[in-house]
């Protein structure tokens, strides 16, 4: 995407999780997944108080863990999943 402020990862963990969800809440999540290269602080974001530098945005039931790493100007996916799932460490 041209003009994107930062670059979208996923972890090795993220892109397994991704890859196993239904494929119409993978196209649920996509455009959301988009929107955080173009501004990660986007209004429906929040920052994890029990994980140091993790924010999430949740999507209907899925949600969308990540880290903003300013430094290389890139949006690192750390864990993808059903909000009854995603909670346990």
């Amino acid at each position: 995407m041209a003009g994107s402020s930062y670059r979208l990862e996923f972890s090795a963990k993220a892109a397994r999780q991704f890859k196993t969800l239904p494929l119409q809440v993978q196209k649920l999540l996509q455009p959301h997944l988009e929107a955080l290269t173009e501004n990660p602080r986007f209004q429906g974001v929040t920052k994890l108080v029990e994980y140091e530098s993790l924010y999430r945005f949740r999507a209907g039931d899925h949600r969308i863990f990540f880290e903003i790493q300013k430094s290389s100007g890139v949006i690192l996916v750390v864990k993808v999943g059903h909000r009854r799932e995603i909670y346990r460490k």
